[in-house]
């Protein structure tokens, strides 16, 4: 078998983590990432801990989980691309590569000679991805974007957390992990295109674009009915009752979603005649009187255990589940049986092996690969020079001891 971008080159000059997580999963399906980083320096990422990776005495590697996290199956090689022989180099990888993936910011790498308008002409195969906070045009083109700035400006803060509370984050940087795999689709799209064509072409990702797109139910909701969405907690803002609810032991998430489940959840919690109340028979009524509803629900919920209800609403396939903690996920059974936690071995971690959450791409003819743990900074800056571009032992030494990789 044989993996499904196998042969694809990517050109990486991205790092934090919308670019590197794109990469991560052209990796995983087999494309070849060259990860270019500054010499002496790498990715921001590698030094955001703790916590780092344990070495074999159990002290602290020099490689932050953040890092780890999204930037496996790559080469790392440093190259100063500020110097006109690390410019020519770049150049020389880029013509022999397929994508070219950057975030920096808008007109960042003119300067170097390696913007989209420097390469499009003598590289008209390129396929050149540029991530950035708000996008190449528009009046905050120029500005910086983080994730955390973007999930507050695009709306997302507005609709989670507590309904008394203040505007509030999601526990991971969802803006860049969207934006991410938003570039990933386009990527494949574009290659799709130029396999029918042969021609590449720029593909311009916003964080802020991303984000906004995935406002879908709450940005229809103002869109459709001029409903400005505001903060429920875990309260569906559409359908009910879909929440969170407290039992005896802990806590479940409920789902229901029409009518039937409804019912269904009546019978088992022993309230058939809520069912039939005619506040509650439709999805609507449920919604309007969520208060009155509750009222009677809440005590029902709290009087049971949070694994006999689980049993009980399984029984009848009403959508039930436990609220985990990462540390309960990722030992959970049905994790296990998925595959979704791999271990690698890691220059830094000597005879331990780095444990890893897996890629979710299952695929029966193509599988998802682990040829290369995260790498270490400039790891594999010989064999790319030696084998890609065919530099000599010296010529290497040379351009290491100028600092220019």
């Amino acid at each position: 078998m044989t993996a499904a971008l196998e042969g694809i080159r990517v050109f990486d000059l991205s790092r934090i983590l919308a670019g590197p997580s794109c990469t991560q999963i052209l990796g995983d399906l087999g494309a070849d990432i060259i990860k270019v980083e500054q010499p002496g320096r790498g990715d921001d990422t590698r030094k955001w801990g703790p916590p780092y990776l344990k070495k074999s005495d159990g002290s602290d590697s020099s490689e932050a989980a953040y890092y780890l996290g999204a930037n496996r199956n790559k080469r790392s090689l440093t190259l100063d691309i500020a110097t006109a022989e690390g410019q020519s180099l770049a150049r020389r990888l880029i013509g022999i590569s397929d994508i070219f993936l950057e975030n920096y910011k808008v007109d960042g790498l003119k300067k170097y000679g390696l913007s989209y308008k420097d390469l499009k002409d003598e590289f008209p195969q390129l396929i050149y991805c540029s991530i950035t906070g708000f996008g190449q045009t528009g009046p905050y083109a120029p500005r910086a974007g983080y994730d955390y700035l973007i999930q507050g400006m695009s709306g997302l803060m507005s609709v989670t957390g507590e309904a008394d509370g203040g505007p509030m984050k999601v526990g991971v940087p969802v803006s860049d992990l969207i934006t991410g795999m938003y570039a990933t689709v386009a990527i494949l799209s574009a290659l799709h295109h130029r396999t029918r064509t042969a021609e590449g072409q720029y593909i311009d990702m916003a964080l802020l674009d991303s984000q906004l797109s995935w406002l879908y139910n709450q940005g229809m909701n103002y869109l459709v009915g001029g409903l400005i969405p505001h903060r429920r907690g875990n309260i569906h803002p559409n359908v009910g009752p879909c929440q969170a609810y407290r039992t005896s032991n802990g806590n479940l998430n409920l789902m229901i979603g029409n009518n039937d489940q409804f019912l269904k959840f009546c019978t088992v919690a022993g309230i058939p005649e809520v069912a039939e109340d005619t506040r509650f028979t439709e999805n609507s009524g449920r919604m309007e009187n969520l208060i009155a509803l509750n009222e009677i629900i809440e005590p029902i919920m709290v009087a049971r255990t949070t694994e006999d209800w689980l049993v009980t609403l399984d029984k009848v396939k009403v959508g039930a589940a436990p609220i985990n903690t990462v540390e309960e996920i990722l030992n959970d059974p049905q994790v296990e049986s998925r595959g979704m936690r791999i271990a690698l071995p890691h220059e830094a971690a000597g005879d331990q092996l780095l444990k890893m959450i897996a890629s979710p791409i299952k695929m029966s003819k193509t599988p998802t690969e682990y040829r290369y743990p995260p790498p270490m900074l400039g790891q594999h800056t010989d064999e790319v020079l030696r084998d890609l571009l065919g530099l000599s032992h010296e010529q290497i030494k040379d351009l290491r001891d100028r600092q220019i990789v």
